[in-house]
């Protein structure tokens, strides 16, 4: 299957489920990922603001935030992704309706501990498939040494991907069914 038809079969997985179900996996599956020693341990942690039809981010960033980590969340900008710092009360609508922080970028990758990254599908040695738009291709080489967990939902995570050099695979995935 190529990337598109990948893509299209996502859409309709996700589609076979409820608000509610998926509600309740994102639940397991950041409970699965706030047990890691990485989660624990990590001081600078980038997250991302959820869209409905990815794993649920919105507490765990509250709760990031109450653990007394740094959260940063990716802004689009251009073609890439630059990483700013948030309170979750600087955020506003930006492209493609994420919430965005405002503020100065944050360019000190290597003081990120942990970069927690989401995805259209995964592949059990954590290659991944992203919207096809290349933002996080662009952004994951500049985390050399920062330790990458992609988060999905089960349905998401398959045996094969068609992968490019370019792609960065993760540390590991989490998911929770």
């Amino acid at each position: 299957m190529n990337k598109q038809d990948l893509r299209q079969a996502m859409k309709q997985r996700k589609a076979a489920h409820t608000k509610e179900e998926l509600a309740a996996l994102s639940e397991r599956v950041v409970a699965a990922l706030r047990a890691t020693p990485q989660w624990q341990q990590a001081h600078t942690v980038l997250l991302y603001h959820s869209l409905p039809d990815e794993v649920d981010t919105h507490q765990l960033i509250g709760s990031a935030l109450q653990e007394g980590k740094r959260v940063l969340l990716p802004v689009v900008v251009g073609d890439k992704l630059e990483l700013r710092e948030t309170d979750a009360k600087n955020l506003q609508e930006g492209a493609f309706h994420i919430w965005e922080p405002t503020g100065g970028a944050w360019t000190a990758y290597e003081a990120i501990d942990l970069a927690i990254i989401p995805g259209v599908a995964f592949q059990h040695d954590g290659r991944r498939l992203g919207r096809g738009r290349g933002y996080y291709d662009r952004l994951l080489p500049r985390l050399n040494g920062v330790t990458k967990i992609g988060v999905c939902w089960s349905f998401q995570l398959i045996t094969q991907l068609p992968t490019e050099a370019h792609d960065i695979a993760m540390d590991f995935v989490i998911t929770a069914s």
